[in-house]
């Protein structure tokens, strides 16, 4: 059988003969006064890599079902901490009446404990409805609500409901979307023999499986809009490109060349997919039809193997990886092929590109080996600045952006556990785990 290799170690190994603003609070210091900018609204600098982090409360709603407000108090409370903006203070320090409160607060009683913001809820459930009313409140702006959301929706959807509401927090204090509610496709061992491709919600929870064949099957990519997962798979023993709804279901085999047709790149629009096709013997990178498969241009023609592609958001680029120059190097070109440079030049082995897809960031993050080991870094392409995201925390590979770019997800093994985890992009903070066990070809799909 054709081994092809996951882009984790990557793409480039031949086996067998085949290619395998003023005003915003910053937070710069700890006693840095609260105020926001009445123009653009904004209340937390983003931009400002030496920012504090925002001390938010949020407390249990105490008039409310039990079971389902402790559910949104964790939801949120991790929502807010893996944004990169928030410090979620300890329920443990509130002096707060909170049967007394209700939906308001009593303003000095949160400013005592340090308070910025304050998050209350309540939530009642109605046989298999719940119904949430979300308050949000900033401390320095007095006891009325500065957002203020209600919710309606089965029990099961609860954390959906949840992170809707978060994302809106987000928006207030950053005029940015957040990432809650997307989800990670990834890829994990079978029992008994075979991978599988797995989806799940971004911070681990409702995992489930796109593929239920036995064979081995790689490299998951969400479709721009997040309703397909294209992947390869060994199932008819050629490793063939396929596309699967995202809920899963009986996948369409969309590229069935002879050889390699790996690395699936969907374009800004899903009409067509970059990918390595080695139909002629050398791995080379095409663009195809994404509804038919049918082959719209080739884009390289090199004797050095070309894997890895990766759009751009404006789909004028593709990023990919060469060993044209000695060990495996990320290389730019145009969508059509041309202009094919170097980017990469921090050691001799990088690999697995991936865009930053905010707007006016021209930045990818990458796999590149530092010493024996694997770390996350990225690279501004206007700048050349480079940011690591990981650094003596063991193996770390296969970079997939957050939809808003501030964060990144990546397959790690570490002396912590192996897994799924999730780091702000700047190279702030800890990074946190989101799936324990095996893991590898991360792919973090758009926000819903």
């Amino acid at each position: 059988m054709l081994q092809i290799p996951e882009k984790g170690r990557l793409a480039p190994l031949l086996v067998a003969g085949i290619v395998l603003s003023a005003g915003i609070v910053t937070f710069a210091s700890a006693g840095t006064a609260h105020a926001d900018d009445k123009k653009s609204g904004l209340i937390i600098d983003i931009t400002n890599p030496k920012r504090n982090l925002y001390p938010i409360a949020i407390p249990l709603a105490v008039n409310s079902n039990s079971a389902a407000a402790k559910e949104i108090q964790k939801v949120a409370s991790f929502d807010l901490k893996v944004a990169g903006w928030f410090k979620v203070l300890d329920p443990a320090g509130f002096l707060a009446n909170l049967k007394a409160e209700k939906l308001g607060i009593v303003k000095d009683k949160w400013t005592s404990v340090g308070a910025f913001g304050v998050m209350k809820y309540q939530v009642k459930r109605k046989g298999r409805n719940v119904d949430v009313q979300f308050r949000l409140y900033e401390t320095g702006k007095g006891e009325s609500p500065v957002l203020k959301r209600n919710y309606r929706g089965s029990t099961r959807n609860l954390r959906q409901l949840v992170h809707k509401w978060c994302n809106e927090v987000v928006f207030y204090f950053t005029k940015e979307k957040g990432f809650f509610g997307s989800k990670i496709a990834f890829v994990t061992k079978r029992r008994g023999k075979g991978k599988g491709v797995m989806a799940m919600d971004f911070d681990g929870a409702r995992a489930y499986s796109l593929t239920r064949n036995r064979s081995i099957n790689i490299l998951p990519s969400w479709s721009p809009g997040g309703g397909k997962v294209a992947f390869t798979s060994f199932m008819r023993m050629n490793p063939d490109l396929y596309v699967v709804s995202a809920g899963g279901g009986r996948p369409r085999r969309v590229s069935r060349y002879r050889g390699m047709n790996t690395g699936a790149a969907w374009s800004p629009d899903g009409s067509k997919i970059a990918l390595t096709l080695s139909k002629d013997g050398n791995p080379e990178i095409y663009v195809i039809s994404a509804s038919t498969g049918r082959i719209i241009r080739r884009l390289t023609k090199n004797r050095a193997i070309d894997t890895s592609p990766a759009w751009s958001p404006d789909g004028r680029q593709i990023a990919f990886v060469s060993d044209r120059q000695g060990g495996p190097q990320i290389f730019v070109m145009s969508a059509s092929g041309g202009g094919q440079r170097r980017v990469s030049f921090n050691g001799n082995y990088n690999t697995t590109p991936t865009w930053n897809p905010r707007k006016g960031t021209k930045q990818l993050a990458y796999t590149t080996r530092a010493g024996s080991g694997f770390d996350i870094v990225t690279l501004d392409l206007a700048t050349k600045a480079m940011v690591r995201i990981t650094q003596n925390e063991g193996t770390n590979e296969e970079p997939s952006w957050s939809p808003n770019g501030r964060a990144i997800a990546y397959a790690s093994v570490r002396s912590g556990g192996a897994g799924v985890y999730i780091a702000n992009a700047d190279g702030t903070g800890k990074a946190v785990r989101v799936w324990r066990g095996y893991a590898t070809s991360i792919d973090w799909g758009p926000t819903p």
